[in-house]
């Protein structure tokens, strides 16, 4: 007993100098970086399968890196005032101003890294400065928070564990007034021991010592990775953010050095290829919210030996009577990626294209062609008007009317947090077309599929709930496409209609195959056209940046125009190539799946015949990394340099 109490004594008593006190609460900090990332990898391990207890060693060892250079940039403030050389930092008062600063700025940091603990799930990357732009224009991110919160309670609990561990830890070791009494002799000496402090600052920026080495990013993580996704749990939400904080800096790139040669390897530019005349056929995208591919039975019927049924009945049975594709992805994680990729053939690479320094360019688009055609053009999503800047980019794209919640003018219908359920609004939408002059082209972003997870009172118990929560609502606004398309086929506009249906990003699953890097991004995309020839499933690639191009394929449009996709119906199938970012460049062409940093291969599948990505080839197909390596680097080219030079448009 004595010795307990002569220990907690001891502890209560340790003192140390400034320095020793400044490393041992920035090692305090770190301490609790590394507890959120174990909670990180916890609460997610069902992103990160496959992963060996040495390679989860590997992982967090990298993870130190990134926290010694966060732990850095959130105290830089209290570490300059406190190595600064004068003796007022010794005073009570100062001491005190920088207690509370540590205390702020590191509960902020721990506040970051808890909330993606479960954002992460949403998004399946680390939070970046962009979401402050995505939400900028919501109205209702304080009932959203609530909510969150609310549902996610433990993760406040948590939190306030950790503030504590913060706030004692602290307080542990007690700063101890300098025995130095000679100024000749104090002022030198700190001023040397602040630039050597500052060295290691600088260092620890930078990420190492070497002259060769620069600061390090958020694709540093690769280094220590085997699949993209676990780049996530060597990064903290911190880094990812302050390093994100100006936006994704996109670089001029010459991989190659003549225009000619780079154009013969990929372009973006489409010229039309049939002199047949424009077919002026409505055109009606639905974009549906956080629909994984997983959730539908016609895409499934191999899984859990054949007995998968999936939450989509009515959606299964129009696929029947559709053209649809085996291998069909989302080029972004979030919905606001999905925008500038489903309906200008625009991908996100790094950053959603809104919120980068281009996103006011002149562009083209479905709105803005087919407008010029005489079409009349409508953007709808049930949301409040200026919800994720859906309504600045509709204006951008060029839609000439925007349908939202203000416009749908019920709020008795409104789902208390989203907007308006999914079911009423896509049969305003209806009634909606059918009041306006043919031929028409439409998008309605669908809202129900959203955290928290809900559905209409009348409907409890009505859809199968299965083991995620979005099932149901999955299954709701299932329905709902089945109710507003009893609807659309009793109006003449209907049998001239293209109907064209994607996800905007994919969403929760349950099954290994959707949890490898290229099937996180797995969606369903296809084409219904009543009474037409668009019929059956393609053995062949499908993104959403194909979207347009197909769209103005099928209409014989006869205009050049600048799209990073490629017309799939009209394309060689030896030709097709798929491509996104998930914290590297994926590449998906014929046979074969390539992870590249940008600079040079990191992985490479075959990933029919390897769908969970076992086998890394790197290294052992030369003339296939060769072909794919070039096809990638022509991309980076094409998409950096026309957004900086604004060339996203043919030249007039």
């Amino acid at each position: 007993m004595n010795n307990t109490w002569k220990l907690k004594k001891q502890f209560k008593n340790l003192k140390g100098n400034i320095y020793t006190v400044l490393i041992a609460r920035l090692l305090l900090v770190m301490l609790l970086f590394t507890i959120c990332r174990i909670l990180f990898y916890l609460f997610n391990t069902s992103f990160f399968s496959g992963i060996t207890a040495g390679g989860l060693l590997k992982l967090f060892a990298g993870g130190l890196k990134f926290d010694i250079t966060s732990t850095l940039y959130i105290n830089i403030l209290y570490i300059l005032m406190l190595l600064i050389p004068f003796r007022f930092r010794y005073n009570a008062s100062y001491q005190g101003f920088l207690k509370w600063l540590f205390y702020i700025t590191n509960s902020i940091a721990l506040a970051t890294n808890c909330i993606d603990i479960i954002y992460f799930g949403f998004t399946q990357r680390r939070t970046t400065w962009s979401v402050f732009k995505e939400f900028s224009h919501d109205t209702g991110n304080a009932r959203l928070a609530g909510t969150f919160f609310m549902d996610y309670w433990y993760i406040i609990v948590i939190y306030i564990i950790l503030i504590i561990i913060l706030v004692r830890g602290y307080r542990l070791v007690k700063l101890k007034s300098t025995t130095i009494n000679n100024n000749w002799v104090y002022y030198p000496i700190g001023s040397v021991l602040m630039v050597f402090f500052a060295g290691l600052c600088v260092a620890g920026f930078r990420g190492g010592f070497r002259h060769s080495t620069r600061p390090i990013t958020l694709s540093n993580a690769s280094d220590y990775v085997e699949k993209p996704i676990e780049a996530n749990i060597v990064l903290n939400t911190p880094f990812a953010m302050i390093k994100t904080f100006n936006g994704h800096v996109f670089q001029k790139v010459h991989f190659f050095k003549t225009e000619a040669e780079l154009d013969s390897v990929f372009s973006p530019l489409h010229y039309p290829k049939t002199s047949a005349p424009f077919r002026a056929d409505n055109v009606v995208i639905i974009i549906l919210e956080s629909h994984n591919k997983e959730y539908l039975g016609f895409f499934n019927k191999d899984l859990d030996g054949g007995t998968y049924k999936g939450y989509t009945p009515f959606t299964d049975s129009l696929l029947q009577h559709s053209l649809s594709f085996k291998y069909s992805y989302a080029n972004g994680t979030k919905s606001i990626d999905a925008m500038p990729s489903v309906l200008a053939s625009i991908p996100s690479m790094g950053e959603p294209y809104v919120t980068t320094p281009y996103s006011n360019n002149d562009i083209n688009s479905l709105a803005g062609i087919l407008g010029k055609k005489g079409y009349t053009t409508s953007f709808f999503h049930g949301a409040p008007n200026g919800s994720m800047g859906f309504s600045a980019f509709a204006k951008v794209a060029g839609f000439q009317n925007y349908f939202g919640k203000t416009e749908y003018n019920n709020d008795d219908d409104f789902d208390g947090m989203w907007g308006i359920w999914d079911e009423p609004f896509f049969q305003f939408m209806a009634h909606t077309l059918s009041a306006q002059k043919q031929p028409f082209f439409a998008t309605v972003f669908s809202v129900s599929s959203h955290h928290p997870f809900k559905v209409p009172e009348r409907y409890t118990g009505k859809f199968p709930k299965g083991p995620l929560p979005v099932h149901e609502c999955i299954g709701y606004t299932d329905n709902a496409l089945r109710q507003f398309f009893e609807t659309a086929k009793k109006e003449p506009w209907f049998k001239n209609t293209l109907f064209v249906f994607t996800a905007d990003h994919s969403s929760f699953r349950t099954h290994p195959k959707y949890e490898t890097s290229i099937g996180a991004y797995a969606i369903p995309i296809f084409f219904y056209k009543p009474g037409s020839d668009l019929k059956g499933c393609k053995d062949e690639l499908m993104q959403q940046i194909d979207i347009m191009p197909t769209v103005l394929g099928y209409l014989n449009y006869d205009q050049p125009y600048v799209a990073f996709g490629q017309d799939v119906i009209n394309t060689n199938s030896n030709e097709k190539f798929l491509i996104n970012y998930p914290g590297q460049y994926q590449l998906l062409m014929g046979d074969y799946l390539m992870l590249h940093n940008g600079i040079k291969p990191t992985s490479l599948y075959n990933y029919k015949n390897d769908e969970l990505q076992k086998k890394n080839l790197v290294g052992t197909l030369p003339a296939i990394e060769q072909q794919m390596d070039s096809k990638i680097k022509a991309f980076i080219q094409q998409y950096n340099n026309r957004l900086i030079d604004n060339k996203l448009i043919v030249a007039k």
